[in-house]
């Protein structure tokens, strides 16, 4: 068996080469779902548009000529780079002029370089910017506030790779590092490839800290309670094995690392744990009673082994529930962690008593901690609550109920694609400036059919275009718009000599002229101004806001406002419009994931209490088990509410996970009072208290390995992170004592025929 373990660890080791952090965001959507479906016919039509990288600052003495200078010089580094496809600056910005011999519009330089060095000059192109140039108004630069930024557009086809994530830890960062202490100007850097690049350098460094927290607290807490060096050594000895096969499983997979499969090692380490606590402590146990080591191994693995069975295998129902949402993310989490919630099982089971069967006899100071005063204490409380006290614990649990019901119907529904993201990183921060400045750089867009070639240009189409980009601008959430319209506005003004006043659509007398100068200027492919916002045909548009970041709730919100406004100018008989884009299809997903984890944990309810009548064969009894863990489930939901913690897709992972690790402790119970049961020939009573007094001890000692270990993840600098260990460990508490004061309890009243005739018989 250990020559087999140690095969099967080499080989699942040997798989981490397979292993690659996650360079795409999370798809909370079906791949064949109609939103996933429209994103997809958009990338089609237009490519990737999460390739833009904002850069910018809002400092007065930008306009200075050592300033400038530095500026220049970081921009066209930026624009030689390999990895950058274009860049839109001010030091090389370009504006439209007419050549009328030519009848089309020119691309001229608004800066002179040999100019630059003159303060006055630099002072001029300030005010031609800000007063003529409407056109970059809200794209480069925010006229009531003096913010600057430049667009860096990386080459689409790196954005998904692993080439973006080197550009721009090894060449973007040093780049900005170097700029901010030559010129003491701080620069905010934002846009969803620079956002998810240090998002998941962040997240590298967590899985580390997160596996050595596990270890450290875990083991740390089983020596205080065990006391045995050699004990804790076999546990962190299984629990290592658990982390690399967890790893490898991934790797086995070819799956990614993504911000959720990143916790499972340490889900591994905290769940591990609790196997070898109950082996272990039923090996000390019986030890204690009899001495004899074969008959304690045997029994750790005949009794403790199949009922730690059906405890792990309701844990991994609980996860692999997750299994059903039809989503990548969660398929890949929940698989993975219910395979190896197992294995970690298998390994625990296997390794303990054969690494005890070479080993002598446990010493009388490894077996003290079995009669410590304080565990006695407690358990001799809790035998008298459950004895004399049940209505009061009734009493207590229909309270907390009604609490708890109460704050359920306080919880809000939230999500967002920079929720979960650290918001003590420097990214967020700069976050928040282009969200003030901008208003945001969550990408949405908005793509129009007129369902024929060449109708973009049609000015009827414009009007309609530029009337919806006019409401568009009025909703706070969203930044300006940009679509082809911007640029005829632009065209019309350049044909009227640059004067800002005719930045607007031509006119039909105007349109012939104005749109001929256009059309001439696109005929090079290369200066083609339209081409990132009319396809190829010409049959389809494409209009580009950014969105704050705003939940679930306010997206709604706008997401009405912009349909009504769609259906009033754009009649569906001549045109299609859809709504996508990355913070669109990330809205739709939350909404669909939390409908979709609230069908899991029922299914998870209904798998677990299927598992629990297998094995008990009564319906009492699975009642009795399903009612003592809704209970901290509830109660976990009324201080969400209370407590203003959004429902969302990592706050709705935590009600799977927590019942199917929760209900463990009853099952153990449930097992030991069956046995009991046959042993004192059908006395309930006895049977309650003998195995409440058994698994009490591993009932305490694993609850609060667990609170321990979950409250790990609230050392994490992701929001949902720290949501998921907080709420975890807060329901895993309320379980603790649910199982040890509630659960008996419920046995006793629902057996209370037969224990009253067990009293008459004893008078």
């Amino acid at each position: 068996i250990i020559v087999a373990i140690a095969a099967l660890t080499l080989f699942l080791g040997f798989q981490w080469r397979n292993l690659s952090m996650t360079y795409t965001e999370a798809n909370l959507l079906p791949k064949k779902h109609v939103v996933n479906q429209q994103y997809q016919d958009f990338l089609d039509k237009f490519g990737e548009e999460g390739n833009l990288i904002v850069i910018g600052f809002k400092d007065d003495t930008f306009f200075t000529p050592k300033t400038f200078a530095a500026w220049s010089k970081l921009m066209t580094e930026l624009k030689s780079t390999k990895e950058v496809d274009l860049v839109v600056s001010l030091n090389d910005l370009k504006k439209l002029e007419k050549d009328t011999i030519a009848q089309k519009f020119e691309l001229v330089s608004l800066i002179d370089p040999s100019q630059t060095n003159k303060a006055e000059y630099l002072q001029k192109i300030k005010y031609e910017l800000f007063h003529n140039l409407p056109f970059y108004e809200g794209l480069l630069f925010n006229k009531e506030t003096g913010s600057i930024r430049s667009a860096v557009y990386l080459k689409k086809n790196i954005v998904n790779t692993a080439a973006r994530k080197t550009f721009i830890v090894e060449n973007l960062v040093p780049k900005i590092e170097k700029f901010e202490k030559e010129t003491n100007i701080d620069l905010r850097v934002s846009g969803m490839p620079y956002i998810r690049t240090i998002n998941a350098e962040n997240m590298k460094g967590e899985i580390a800290l997160f596996i050595g927290a596990a270890l450290f607290i875990t083991s740390f807490i089983f020596f205080l309670f065990f006391r045995s060096f050699r004990a804790t050594f076999i546990s962190i000895c299984i629990l290592l094995l658990g982390v690399i096969w967890s790893f490898g499983t991934l790797g086995f997979f070819h799956y990614k690392i993504t911000i959720l499969t990143a916790i499972i090692p340490p889900l591994i380490i905290v769940i591990g744990i609790c196997n070898c606590i109950f082996l272990i402590n039923k090996y000390q146990q019986e030890i204690k009673l009899h001495s004899n080591q074969a008959k304690a191994l045997q029994r750790v693995i005949s009794k403790i082994g199949v009922s730690t069975l059906m405890t792990n295998l309701t844990t991994a129902a609980g996860f692999a529930t997750f299994m059903i949402t039809n989503n990548d993310l969660l398929f890949e989490f929940g698989m993975v962690t219910a395979i190896n919630v197992m294995t970690v099982y298998f390994l625990t089971l296997c390794i303990v008593p054969i690494v005890y069967s070479f080993m002598p006899l446990p010493k009388e100071k490894h077996l003290y901690h079995l009669s410590k005063n304080y565990i006695s204490d407690f358990l001799n409380w809790v035998e008298h609550l459950v004895k004399f006290k049940r209505s009061r614990i009734y009493i207590i649990y229909v309270l907390l109920l009604v609490f708890s019901v109460i704050g359920v119907f306080q919880m809000k529904v939230s999500g967002s694609l920079i929720g979960e993201m650290p918001k003590s990183a420097s990214f967020f921060k700069d976050i928040l400036f282009y969200e003030k400045e901008f208003n945001g750089v969550m990408p949405l867009e908005i793509m129009i059919d007129t369902h024929r070639k060449k109708g973009v240009m049609k000015l009827s189409t414009m009007k309609k275009m530029d009337e919806l980009q006019q409401t568009i601008a009025q909703i706070p959430e969203l930044s300006k718009p940009v679509s082809v319209v911007n640029l005829v506005k632009y065209s019309k003004q350049a044909f009227y000599n640059g004067n800002p006043d005719f930045y607007e659509l031509p006119n039909s007398q105007e349109q012939a002229f104005i749109l001929s100068y256009a059309k001439n200027a696109t005929k090079n492919t290369k200066d083609n101004l339209m081409k990132s916002y009319v396809d190829s045909t010409g049959q389809y548009a494409r209009i580009t806001t950014f969105m704050k970041d705003i939940g679930t709730g306010e997206m709604s919100k706008v997401e009405n406002q912009l349909r009504t406004k769609i259906d009033l100018l754009f009649p569906k008989d001549r045109y299609t419009v859809t709504l996508t884009g990355k913070a669109f299809v990330f809205q739709k997903g939350t909404s669909y994931l939390i409908d979709n984890l609230i069908i899991s944990l029922i299914f998870a309810i209904v798998v677990i209490a299927g598992l629990m009548a297998y094995l008990f064969r009564s319906v009492k009894m699975v009642l009795a088990s399903v009612i003592t863990n809704v209970l901290p489930l509830c109660i976990t939901s009324g201080l969400m509410g209370y407590f203003g913690i959004p429902l969302k897709p990592s706050t709705i992972l935590v009600f799977s996970i927590a019942f199917g690790i929760s209900v463990d402790n009853a099952i153990q119970f449930m097992a030991k009072y069956r046995h009991d049961l046959i042993q004192n020939n059908g006395r309930v009573k006895k049977s309650v208290f003998s195995a409440l007094r058994e698994t009490g001890i591993s009932t305490f000692y694993t609850s609060v390995v667990l609170i321990f270990g979950f409250a790990i993840f609230t050392l994490s600098s992701f929001v949902g992170t720290i949501a998921l260990g907080g709420l975890i460990s807060c329901t895993l508490l309320f379980a603790m004592f649910a199982n040890l004061l509630v659960l008996p309890a419920l046995v006793l009243t629902f057996e209370k025929k037969k224990a009253k005739k067990e009293d008459a018989e004893e008078i």
